[in-house]
């Protein structure tokens, strides 16, 4: 049974005249360790899924289960559970705390988390022990993003759910931080699903799954996906 999966998912937003159609009938599924890209042009659905599968959202109909929780059926104290606990989110605009150092954003995590991990030693993780003290607002887009990422592993996630996170990132800096991404789910086994709009990162995903008009129009499994340096970003 995959780690991921979701079977016939509709999603629909109510509007004065027709509802909108964010979802329909998507399934698909991810293993457990991989790292997924799910790529599509603006309104292709990217969002919703991100949305849905981070329980921030419910489905209008269908069935979405990672590990062996039914998403569909939780509770909103389940839901909320489910954010704080197994779901860590990187987001495009890094979302830090500008009053706390780069290691107190990080450590935001351990209050939330019951299993989370060592913030210092997550920080020498992703190449910041050198940068716990300074303020977001002393550090590159890279670098926060670096930060972002940090404070997503603290919590020890079963899945990563990363949003357009190379969006605000110059060339050279989005490369470094999918080569973190990568590392991520290489060295450590972990779950990543990066949503994007950008084809040049599709290449980098075991699994590729294409949106469009709120449907899956293709999925792709690739046996060797290319390394950071070898994608013509």
């Amino acid at each position: 049974m995959a780690f991921i999966a979701f079977e016939r998912v509709c999603k629909d937003y109510p509007t004065a005249g027709e509802p909108v159609h964010a979802a329909r009938d998507v399934s698909f599924e991810i293993e457990k360790g991989e790292l997924c890209v799910v790529l599509g042009p603006s309104g292709a659905g990217k969002t919703t899924v991100l949305n849905l599968l981070g329980g921030m959202d419910r489905a209008t109909s269908g069935r979405i289960t990672v590990g062996d929780k039914d998403v569909t059926a939780m509770t909103a104290r389940q839901l909320s559970e489910y954010r704080r606990t197994d779901v860590g989110f990187v987001f495009q605009f890094y979302n830090l705390m500008q009053n706390l150092t780069a290691l107190e954003n990080v450590e935001l995590a351990r209050q939330v988390c019951r299993n989370a991990l060592d913030p210092r030693k997550v920080m020498e993780q992703v190449g910041l022990g050198e940068r716990m003290n300074n303020f977001p607002a002393q550090l590159s887009g890279g670098e926060q993003q670096r930060v972002s990422i940090a404070r997503a592993l603290c919590k020890n996630p079963a899945l990563l759910l990363c949003d357009e996170p190379t969006g605000a990132l110059d060339s050279k800096t989005g490369v470094q931080v999918l080569r973190l991404l990568t590392d991520i789910s290489r060295e450590h086994g972990a779950t990543v699903v990066i949503i994007t709009h950008n084809a040049s990162i599709a290449p980098l995903g075991q699994r590729i799954i294409r949106l469009k008009n709120g449907a899956v129009e293709s999925v792709e499994r690739c046996a060797h996906p290319a390394s950071v340096e070898d994608i013509a970003w």
